[in-house]
């Protein structure tokens, strides 16, 4: 369960059909990382976007997020992720002017049997194996005027690069799976 402080839902003809919500990321290393030590307390982290599948209606994601974003403290730096391993792209990120920055780190997570999430641990069922984490698309979006944008533009850590592009599939809500198979690798010490 994220860290969650600020939540916006959008609502179509009376019911609520969309939400998203920004908090405090998980890692300390990133707050740092984005711009600096004292730019740290200014991060946050767009960490749940959901749209109720079967409503009607064009753009609603970016349309939510666009709109939220201008409702965050001003100085902002606003960070999400695009997984590659569900084959997203981050084309709502692209249409709302979030800055790309590049994919995240190549690392693993210990290797759960039991099906608890790869950071969590199970001690009657923890296993020495590790499985590869997907990389991530990273974008960041400064909140401010013009002016507080700019300062903070020159204050990011990460390189400013290109959009990336490709085919970007919707989740299956019936049956979410990763697109890509997450690979599990045996230690060292079980070989």
């Amino acid at each position: 369960m994220p860290c969650i402080t600020d939540a916006f839902g959008l609502s179509v003809d009376g019911e609520m059909v969309g939400v998203v919500t920004y908090g405090v990321p998980a890692s300390y290393h990133l707050c740092i990382g984005i711009a600096g030590k004292e730019e740290k307390d200014n991060v946050l982290e767009l960490n749940r976007l959901v749209i109720k599948p079967d409503v009607e209606g064009k753009n609603l994601a970016s349309y939510l997020v666009g709109n939220s974003l201008k409702m965050l403290k001003n100085g902002t730096y606003v960070v999400s992720y695009a997984d590659t391993a569900w084959s997203h792209v981050g084309y709502i990120y692209q249409a709302t002017n979030f800055i790309y920055t590049g994919l995240s780190a190549k690392r693993t997570d210990t290797y759960q049997p039991s099906g608890l999430h790869p950071r969590a641990y199970d001690k009657n069922n923890h296993s020495e194996m590790r499985q590869t984490r997907s990389q991530k698309h990273r974008y960041i979006y400064l909140v401010g005027d013009k002016k507080t944008k700019k300062l903070m533009r020159s204050k990011l850590k990460y390189p400013i690069l290109p959009y990336p592009k490709g085919d970007e599939i919707r989740y299956d809500t019936k049956n979410p799976k990763p697109i890509k198979p997450i690979e599990i690798l045996v230690s060292e010490k079980e070989n």
